[in-house]
């Protein structure tokens, strides 16, 4: 699995190293449900200390991998003391705007999340992840295995704006710091995702 030349591999985050609700920096992970099995997800979980999946899919289901459904990953879930929350305002699949500023990102379906982004419902979405982040060691889960092919990139790169630590799950024993996409710049102390 190839990784973006700008991320930064960590130590495998545990229990007695990790950032917890206690310590004044907010850690939120993030991870791709992807073909796994499902008992491999939950050891992931596990492994990783993980008390709060939220699910930034906007559309909350899988005919090809049932597990992952709302409804059995929820159950499932919570038979293993883990909480679900789907925050559908934070899910992809934007249509990117006629009129779109955000040009840094060539793909559409990216630039109609950029969009996105500086809507209302957005930021609502944002406040209620960093509300389970805060009381919780919390994961956002999507579909896509890998985070750079993923909205979870773009949805970290605005929580890393706001100085929260996000750490990319790709294995039991591989994770990444997020860098920032490529196409992402601070400006006023704003993400934007226009050109220079």
């Amino acid at each position: 699995m190839a990784v973006p030349k700008n991320a930064v591999a960590v130590t495998k985050v545990v229990s007695k190293t990790a950032v917890t609700k206690h310590d004044s920096v907010v850690t939120i992970w993030t991870i791709g449900h992807s073909t796994r099995p499902i008992d491999e997800f939950l050891d992931l979980l596990n492994e990783y200390h993980i008390e709060t999946v939220v699910d930034v899919r906007r559309f909350p289901g899988s005919r090809k991998y049932p597990q992952y459904g709302k409804e059995s990953l929820e159950i499932t879930l919570a038979e293993n003391s883990i909480n679900y929350q789907w925050i559908e305002a934070l899910g992809g699949r934007r249509r990117a705007s006629p009129n779109s500023v955000n040009t840094a990102w060539r793909n559409t379906s990216f630039r109609g999340y950029a969009d996105y982004m500086d809507s209302p419902e957005f930021a609502q979405g944002l406040s209620q992840l960093l509300q389970f982040a805060t009381n919780a060691r919390t994961v956002i889960m999507c579909a896509e295995a890998v985070w750079w092919r993923c909205h979870r990139s773009m949805i970290a790169d605005e929580l890393c704006v706001r100085e929260i630590k996000i750490i990319h799950i790709l294995d039991a024993k591989h994770e990444v710091l997020h860098p920032m996409t490529s196409p992402a710049r601070v400006v006023r102390g704003r993400l934007t995702y226009t050109l220079p």
